[in-house]
């Protein structure tokens, strides 16, 4: 996933493309913008963010005023695209449950793709609370466990909120990736065998042996047409860029191509429920 500097060198490529397009040099650029050279070298090769007066000065110099909204966005992208985890979550997973709760309560259309994990708004309390272990054991956070887990509980209230939509794909890996104990898991599936049944949830399955356009590289989720969220080992990021956004729901489009519903996703969930009893009760046999 791009970082930092990447979408800052992506920004200063625009930028050197736009004074190309006008036809100036560096040199006679910087002088009618009433800069230092040395300045117009750092931001074209991603040395130096501009401020958004900065980006209104460029566009005007190049006759290129209709950019500067998009322009302002991709500034503002830049800065807000990236948030550590341990940022995020240094006042408790519970605190970032319900920011999620407020950004969600304004939504229309939630479409949300796991190749790995169940998505958050589908977990049942005992598999949130393995993955918030993991979250607070890896980063180190405070243990707020079970606070985190009742304000994930809490944030599903939207699920039922009239005039909402919610289009999930997962994988069938993400139904049988063992990030908790296998009868926890059992519940999990069976849990989204009811939240199939929502009037405001469909639930798309990608089962094994699914012929894939496009490799499921991370998860997304995309609310409304104004915000693509991504999660990373690192941190979370944030894309609102109007292209980065119907960029991902091509992909999410393309996944759901190869997606089960209904009746044919059911056979999928019953069979990984099969198969995580089966799991379950080769463990108890084996125990003392």
């Amino acid at each position: 996933m791009p970082n930092i500097r990447q979408a800052r060198e992506a920004l200063g490529v625009r930028l050197r493309e736009l004074r190309q397009s006008s036809g100036l040099n560096g040199r006679e650029f910087a002088r009618r913008a009433g800069w230092l050279a040395t300045k117009v070298s750092k931001i074209e090769h991603g040395k130096q963010t501009p401020s958004e007066a900065d980006l209104r000065i460029w566009a005007g110099v190049c006759g290129a005023d209709d950019e500067v909204v998009s322009l302002c966005a991709q500034l503002r992208n830049l800065e807000l695209a990236y948030a550590t985890w341990r940022r995020q979550l240094r006042a408790g997973t519970a605190a970032r449950q319900r920011r999620l709760s407020e950004i969600e309560a304004k939504v229309g259309l939630v479409r949300w793709f796991e190749p790995s994990t169940v998505p958050g708004l589908l977990q049942t309390a005992q598999y949130a609370r393995a993955i918030f272990a993991q979250v607070i054991a890896v980063h180190g956070l405070p243990d707020d466990l079970e606070a985190g887990v009742t304000a994930r509980m809490d944030r599903q209230r939207v699920l039922r909120q009239p005039g909402q939509r919610f289009h999930f794909l997962v994988t069938e890996a993400a139904l049988r990736n063992l990030v908790c104990p296998p009868e926890v898991l059992k519940s999990q599936v069976e849990g989204l065998i009811a939240s199939a049944g929502m009037p405001s949830v469909a639930l798309g399955v990608i089962p094994f042996g699914a012929r894939l356009a496009k490799s499921p590289v991370h998860g997304f989720v995309i609310r409304d047409e104004a915000l693509v969220s991504v999660e990373t080992f690192a941190a979370e990021l944030s894309l609102t860029q109007p292209e980065e956004i119907r960029l991902y729901g091509r992909i999410f489009d393309l996944m759901r191509e190869s997606a089960v519903y209904g009746k044919a996703a059911r056979k999928v969930l019953l069979r990984v429920i099969d198969d995580l009893s089966a799991l379950v009760t080769g463990n108890e046999e084996q125990s003392p």
